[in-house]
């Protein structure tokens, strides 16, 4: 069974004002159930962001977005963005496109965890089904998430492009372009997708993906306070 720790990076934040980030699920609700219990939430003042990549690769794709589903009923504060996983899925689950590149990147452990489900049926494959509130789920992901001081996405930003230009395709696919840029961004970018043993905490950089799926850990962290849970 995974551990659990908590990092303090920083002062405590303030309880009015605290988001909670979360790093790549890929398909391991547990890990994901023990981490919610874990940040001891006020559901009235704290934000819950999850970066995105909630599926493939893992064993319960399915699972996760339950949870999520779930944990949005009792908590109002929370965004919920697209990640390069759930583009992916939808390109070939609307569209029959890249079923190849969708299975290469871990798709076959979705269609797995969804088969046999009653409603929401696909009609050119009929052992993978996604129930309608999954699928409304994935439809309204968000590209990214502002406030006053963070910008967050999934993969990253392409530098020099205004927010409102940028891509799907870098926002959920990015990476050295947009990690390595010499430059700073005028918001601290928090981000996933690109996994690392340790979150990679820059000043305007935040990266939160440490690879659970891949034997890591699953982190979250905690703004302005800089703090990181993980188990």
């Amino acid at each position: 069974m995974p551990s659990s720790r908590r990092t303090d990076n920083s002062e405590e934040s303030s309880p009015r004002e605290r988001i909670f980030a979360v790093g790549d699920i890929h398909g391991l609700s547990g890990h994901l159930a023990r981490l919610l219990d874990l940040l001891r939430l006020n559901p009235m003042t704290d934000t819950v962001v999850f970066t995105g990549d909630y599926i493939d690769r893992g064993p319960d794709s399915r699972g996760v977005v339950e949870l999520i589903l779930s944990f949005k009923e009792a908590h109002p504060r929370v965004v919920c963005l697209k990640g390069n996983h759930e583009e992916l899925l939808l390109n070939y689950y609307q569209n029959g496109l890249d079923l190849e590149l969708f299975l290469y990147n871990g798709g076959r452990f979705t269609m797995d965890s969804y088969r046999g489900a009653l409603d929401g049926r696909k009609q050119n494959d009929p052992g993978f089904v996604l129930p309608e509130r999954h699928l409304d789920f994935f439809q309204n992901l968000l590209p990214y998430y502002e406030t006053e001081d963070y910008l967050f996405v999934h993969a990253g930003i392409r530098p020099g492009v205004p927010l409102k230009e940028q891509k799907i395709e870098d926002l959920v696919w990015i990476r050295e372009e947009f990690i390595l840029y010499p430059g700073r961004f005028e918001k601290t970018v928090v981000f996933g997708h690109t996994p690392s043993r340790r979150p990679y905490l820059n000043d305007d950089r935040i990266g939160i993906d440490t690879g659970a799926v891949y034997g890591g850990m699953l982190s979250c962290l905690e703004l302005p306070a800089r703090k990181i849970y993980q188990v």
